[in-house]
């Protein structure tokens, strides 16, 4: 048994224990779109032909986080050929804050509906102070990007979940941010990971996530707030920590628009196949 062969076969295997062990009532969700990052580096290789194996995979929604170093116009073209379309488009946290305009306009390119940040700068622990300054600036940038008919959306990466108060300092940017100009992208494995429970968090704030990051965490990983974890860490979908039927059937119940598949692991030209068909397993 060749060694491709044996990797494919082992894939398999996870999935089939997945799909095998969920007994729970089914949750609809549309078609999962993914993650460009999951791809980046095929994308950096060759874009055209990535789109094709993406499409090939049965998907035509994607997350761009990254040109690739084409202009939105190119991608845009690319994408249109295929039938492909892009839905959220992903920026730094100071080109969001800096160069908003230029964010509005690849963003409108690009014909995406949704604007994402997924980190905010920050020395050391994550604090309130850290906390403030991002409501303040998400508030502002998301503002221009309202105006402009697009959805600003702030995805979450574990650090946030410190305690502070009542609750933690995710429930203060959500408290504290003006939900006409700022939204949530949930990161299912950036959540359970500080031990936060996505279902609760689905059910607290249901008219604030708008995105939804499918990601799984291996079994037995301890998380901690520093927003890191080793891409080993990654398994395919329904594998892992994250409760995905019920998660799914919380989710129904919210504003969340659009899901996509995130898998930052070296297998990912197999796994996400896999994933996809798991989720799609779980839904009707």
């Amino acid at each position: 048994m060749n060694q491709v062969f044996s990797r494919i076969f082992c894939l398999a295997i996870i999935s089939a224990i997945a799909f095998g062990c969920n007994s729970q009532p089914k949750a609809y969700v549309s078609d999962p779109g993914v993650v460009s990052f999951s791809f980046r580096n095929q994308f950096s290789e060759d874009v055209p032909a990535t789109l094709d194996m993406i499409k090939d995979m049965g998907i035509s929604n994607i997350e761009f986080s990254n040109l690739f170093g084409l202009a939105a116009v190119e991608l845009r073209e690319l994408l249109d050929e295929r039938g492909m379309i892009c839905t959220s488009y992903g920026v730094g946290y100071q080109t969001l804050v800096n160069d908003t305009e230029q964010v509005i306009s690849d963003a409108k390119t690009l014909g995406a509906k949704y604007v994402r940040v997924a980190w905010i700068p920050h020395e050391g622990e994550f604090s309130l102070e850290d906390a403030r300054r991002a409501v303040n600036d998400f508030n502002e940038a998301g503002r221009k990007l309202a105006n402009e008919g697009l959805y600003f959306c702030y995805h979450n990466h574990g650090y946030e979940f410190r305690p502070h108060g009542d609750g933690t300092l995710f429930d203060y940017m959500i408290q504290n941010t003006n939900p006409e100009y700022v939204s949530f992208e949930l990161d299912l494995l950036w959540t359970v990971h500080p031990g936060a429970d996505p279902v609760e968090l689905l059910q607290t704030y249901p008219d604030r996530f708008r995105l939804m990051h499918l990601k799984d965490l291996k079994r037995g990983v301890v998380g901690d707030f520093s927003g890191r974890t080793s891409r080993e860490n990654d398994v395919v979908l329904g594998t892992g920590q994250v409760d995905f039927p019920a998660v799914l059937k919380a989710a129904r119940k919210t504003n969340i628009e659009y899901y996509y598949i995130e898998d930052e692991s070296p297998d990912v030209i197999e796994r996400v196949p896999i994933s996809r068909e798991y989720i799609m397993s779980i839904t009707k």
